[in-house]
């Protein structure tokens, strides 16, 4: 899968999360750039990003994450 799939993804999951139809990500998104995105959410978009591709984050990795880019990199390295 490539990274422009697993956005495209990922803006579907976070505009359903945080109920905003207006949520564009980037490689460089980070939560201080989409409103809603905050702590608790954040655990909430982890569990619903775990379903949508059937994976899953250590706690570890996802202290890691530092923008949707290695959220993205991740995933594509799980699903190998």
């Amino acid at each position: 899968m490539e990274t422009s799939e697993i956005i495209e993804t990922l803006n579907l999951i976070f505009r359903k999360v945080l109920k905003r139809e207006n949520i564009v990500l980037s490689e460089e998104s980070t939560a201080h750039d989409v409103p809603g995105w905050d702590s608790l959410t954040n655990m909430i978009l982890i569990s619903e990003i775990e379903k949508n591709f059937h994976i899953h984050f250590s706690f570890r990795e996802i202290v890691k994450f530092k923008n949707v880019g290695d959220l993205c990199r991740s995933i594509i390295e799980k699903q190998k």
